[in-house]
């Protein structure tokens, strides 16, 4: 069998002393900012498994040559690249992290393996928004593979241009990968490569770190060559792929444990990845080297699961949404022309929004909101000084706004909180808004849809969904996205039923198919039988009559069948929704969510500012209850006037009462404007995030210290919100010394489960119906009752009807919903007695899943 050989211009290279012996320096392959590999969230970069080097957070998108080399390899996903240097180095360049899995998507590869190339030659160019929205980090690891180099001294922490000197690169004289003596035992197996992925720089470093475990000679053979399982750079040059195999052979008095050792650390590599193992023995290489999917067939029945974005159920047809490719040129027509473009397309587009906001603002206010805050990337001035710095480079107006955008959103991105990536995309969706003016094309997509038409696509902008016939859009189902993305919010103020995260087995149903989109069950069902699509028709037609009699008698106060009294009131996020929430029947709002004040601000509001919004919030509620959550800021809420330090896992950081007691005055100020609201006691105090006693006496000494201060004789109301494990199953402890408590089901349901409820790829199981999660409202509710305090929800399964009948079994009093959700939610609870509903909650907390949950409230049911 053939051995792995270089190029003949390596092989010359390695075979002068001189050039073995030499020192080489690295300059920057892109403009960024510098960090060190232990700051790279991969442990085989940040660990050294791969070797020593740095990471460059890039701004520019073209990968150019650090000095002169040899491609020794490029991987066939084209977002990594190896050099070899005349000094015998072997560097590695590598776009992102887990860009592997893009198979090539918005990578263009300059080179070819063999080829000589000299400093600052293109490499490899790469689309910094689509790597933005789909790569988990934008970081381009640059790595000097082994241990036989020694590198010069590196100062991270600082911006770096393109061509600036990074570090030299010296032999140290030890040899990279010691040649083991193959004597002893011998053995041989065959390995399936489970990951489609195949090998690349992850697995090749991790196997060659196992392999120098041993003294065992090692090999890797297959597609007529071989490879010493030390040198990465060798693996991946065997070209594996997902569903090739691997001829591994190991002699040495531990041939047995390496190859064991090797069989196990690569079963690891598919994780949920796995490829269906191949019929022939024969090397995969022929095979294509991205797994897509076929389409359905006609006719051909499935059921595809997604997560629930909007509530209701569509019957349709599939509509697949084809972008429109705009094409951007680098170089520009002269720096005049283009800057006056550029500005021309800036005002164009501001003009454009605010026609926009004011056509929304008094039918759907949550439309204008995330128009305005498209509008305000417009006026950028770290946006905007970037694309005019590039056009005065040179580059095209479109050129320059693309880059700019681009750098941003990925800049969101990096932050590595999935929230602030949902919001990318509106800054995305502005940067097309642009991209359309400057070439002169209208934004409509979609403005024309038959009726019943169900919107297929990987993802979509928030202007694409309102610049289309919504009227006719029957349903939503988006590949990617979140629950709480702008495209959602507009979905749910618009009444469209919605599935997101639902992977891109979507993409195999063509044009045309007819679906039935269940959102309640997280379902789209493809090709079903016409007699179920009649079925569900028939039950549309029901619903929106229940719609329309609960609409009926929204204002009336809600008691259930049997007399029970339960509260129905509804989340706030704005005075304005304050007037909406009693429009449809809320009795009172069971959360503000004060940040709205705190957000998009340069500093904090001052406590008369705060005080006019909560006055006029109590106003419009004309005497109901208020209840204002204090500032819950971190984690996906970033206020940079608060100077919160960099976080690990700001998730579990400085965040809810943990900002009150890290900035005091900053709680001082709103607890005092919450006190100072007319009537006093019309407002109730909550506190977001809490987990020990000591939190909640700190903000007790607090509120009481302020309110004497003011000359209040009566005390406040002072609860929690239960939204982490320990809160719940400490409840008789915080009974003793607070008034209430609410029960924040999304953020409970994510700490018990340990699962980002941001992450699509977990989304589909981050299930507030978990028999876990309601185990701890359970037990909230009996801790409550050791000293009658009255409990609430108000996150997102308040929100769903069939929710009421476990939560009011479980002993909670009051369900704050969506204001829009409010009327269906009464509707259901007067249909139930408390009897009915204990009944359902025990059997629910006997239950082993959220599916069997599911569907045990759909046989109790079948019509909600």
């Amino acid at each position: 069998m053939q051995k792995i050989t270089e190029r003949e211009t390596i092989a010359n290279q390695s075979s002068n002393p001189a050039a073995i012996s030499e020192s080489i320096a690295l300059s920057a392959p892109l403009a960024g900012w510098l960090t060190s590999l232990a700051d790279v969230p991969d442990p085989v970069f940040s660990e050294l498994v791969l070797g020593n080097g740095i990471a460059i957070d890039p701004f520019e998108s073209v990968l150019k040559a650090p000095c002169d080399g040899v491609v020794a390899a490029a991987h066939r996903a084209h977002h990594a690249i190896t050099l070899r240097l005349a000094n015998g180095a072997e560097v590695l360049l590598h776009i992102g992290l887990d860009t592997v899995s893009l198979a090539g998507e918005g990578f263009t590869l300059h080179v070819k393996e063999g080829q000589a190339v000299k400093t600052g030659e293109p490499l490899i160019s790469f689309d910094m928004t689509i790597l933005a929205h789909k790569a988990k980090s934008l970081l381009v690891p640059i790595v000097v593979l082994g241990d036989g180099f020694t590198l010069s001294a590196m100062k991270t922490g600082r911006q770096v241009a393109l061509g600036e000197p990074l570090f030299t690169i010296s032999p140290s004289g030890k040899q990279s990968v010691d040649e083991p003596v193959a004597t002893g035992a011998n053995r041989t197996e065959e390995i399936l490569i489970d990951d489609p992925d195949g090998i690349h720089a992850r697995p090749a470093g991790l196997i060659a770190d196992c392999a120098k475990g041993f003294s065992a000679k090692i090999v890797f053979s297959a597609n007529g060559k071989e490879a010493d399982a030390r040198s990465p750079v060798k693996l991946m040059l065997l070209g594996l792929g997902g569903g090739d195999r691997v001829r591994v052979s190991a002699q040495g008095a531990d041939a047995d444990k390496a190859i064991e050792a090797l069989q196990a650390l690569i079963a690891t590599f598919a994780g949920d990845k796995k490829v269906a193992q191949p019929q022939s023995s024969e090397p995969a290489a022929s095979q294509p080297e991205t797994l897509s999917l076929p389409p359905l067939a006609p006719g051909e029945q499935a059921s595809i699961k997604g997560v629930q974005a909007v509530s209701g159920v569509a019957v349709g047809k599939a509509v697949r949404l084809v972008q429109e490719q705009i094409t951007v040129i680098e170089a520009g027509e002269g720096l005049e022309l283009e800057a006056t473009r550029l500005e021309r397309a800036l005002e164009a587009c501001r003009q454009d929004l605010g026609r926009e906001i004011e056509a929304a603002r008094p039918q759907n206010r949550q439309q204008a909101e995330i128009l305005k805050a498209h509008q305000s990337f417009l006026d950028d001035m770290d946006l905007l000084d970037t694309a005019r710095s590039l056009v005065d480079q040179g580059k095209g107006a479109a050129y320059a706004w693309k880059s700019a955008a681009s750098q941003q959103a990925a800049a969101l991105k990096r932050l590595g909180n999935a929230r602030l990536a949902e919001r990318a995309i509106d800054l995305l969706d502005v940067e097309r808004r642009v991209l359309l003016a400057l070439a002169g094309k209208s934004r409509s997509g979609h403005d024309s849809l038959a009726a019943g038409s169900i919107l297929l696509a990987d993802d979509l902008l928030p202007s694409q969904l309102t610049s289309m016939d919504t009227a006719h859009l029957a349903g939503l189902c988006l590949a990617e996205g979140g629950p709480t993305s702008h495209v959602a919010i507009l979905a749910a103020s618009l009444g469209i039923p919605t599935l997101v995260a639902m992977g891109h087995e979507i993409s195999r149903v063509p044009d045309g198919t007819p679906l039935i989109l269940d959102a309640d069950h997280r379902l789209l069902h493809v090709n079903p039988p016409d007699a179920d699509r009649a079925a569900i028709a028939a039950k549309i037609e029901k619903r929106q009559a229940r719609l329309i009699e609960a609409k009926s008698h929204a204002a009336e106060i809600c008691v259930m069948a049997d007399g029970q009294r339960i509260e129905v009131v509804a989340n706030l996020a704005s005075p304005s929704d304050a007037l909406i929430a009693v429009a449809n029947g809320a009795e009172g709002c069971g959360l503000l969510r004060s940040e709205f004040l705190f957000l998009n601000r340069d500093r904090a509001p001052s406590e008369d500012e705060q005080l006019a919004q909560y006055q006029t919030v109590a106003d419009s509620l004309e005497g109901r209850p208020l209840i204002i959550r204090t500032l819950d800021a971190g984690a996906d809420k970033v206020l940079p006037f608060l100077g919160l330090p960099k976080e690990e896992n700001p998730a579990l950081g400085l965040r809810g009462v943990r900002i009150g007691q890290w900035k005091p005055e900053t709680l001082r100020s709103q607890l005092r404007a919450i006190l100072r609201v007319r009537p006093y006691g019309q407002c109730r105090i909550m506190v977001p995030m809490v987990a020990t006693i000591d939190e909640l006496r700190f903000v007790r000494a607090m509120l009481e210290k302020e309110r004497l201060a003011l000359g209040l004789t009566e005390p406040a109301s002072l609860g929690i919100m239960v939204e982490v494990p320990a809160a719940a199953m400490m409840a008789d402890v915080f009974a003793a010394e607070c008034d209430f408590f609410s029960i924040g089901t999304n953020d409970l349901t994510q700490y018990t489960l340990a699962m980002d409820r941001m992450n699509p790829n977990l989304a589909k199981r981050v299930d507030a119906f978990d028999p876990a999660v309601l185990r701890l409202i359970a037990q909230t509710t009996k801790g409550a009752a050791t000293h009658n305090r009255w409990i609430g929800v108000c996150g997102g399964l308040a929100s769903i009807p069939l929710a009421a009948p476990v939560l009011i079994g479980l002993g909670v009093t009051e369900l704050s919903a969506t204001a829009s959700a409010v009327p269906e939610v009464k509707a259901m609870i007067r249909s139930l007695t408390m009897e009915q509903c204990q009944t359902v909650a025990r059997q629910a907390l006997s239950r082993d899943t959220a599916e069997a949950v599911h569907r045990l409230l759909a046989s109790y049911w079948p019509e909600v």
